[in-house]
């Protein structure tokens, strides 16, 4: 009787440690699971800026290709007036 409660004794023990790793594992993953979240937001703030980024410099782009043939016909035109 004495071994067979001693038995449930460690079966207990060693139930309850593994409960207590699975508890583990288990915010383990919940922490994860914010790490990823809080890096995706962060991916898509990097995302947000990059393509902000990319259209103005398209626009500059553009204005500086506008002023630089809007100059070529300013020159064109004063040649041809002289």
């Amino acid at each position: 009787m004495k071994r067979e409660r001693e038995d449930w004794t460690r079966l207990y023990h060693k139930t309850l440690k593994e409960i207590e790793a699975m508890i583990d594992v288990q915010r383990m993953v919940k922490d994860l699971k914010k790490i990823v979240e809080e890096t995706n937001m962060t991916i898509t703030e990097m995302e947000r800026i990059i393509l902000m980024a990319s259209i103005n410099n398209r626009m500059v782009n553009t204005t500086n290709i506008i002023q630089i043939s809007e100059d070529i016909q300013y020159m064109v035109q004063s040649d041809m007036d002289e």
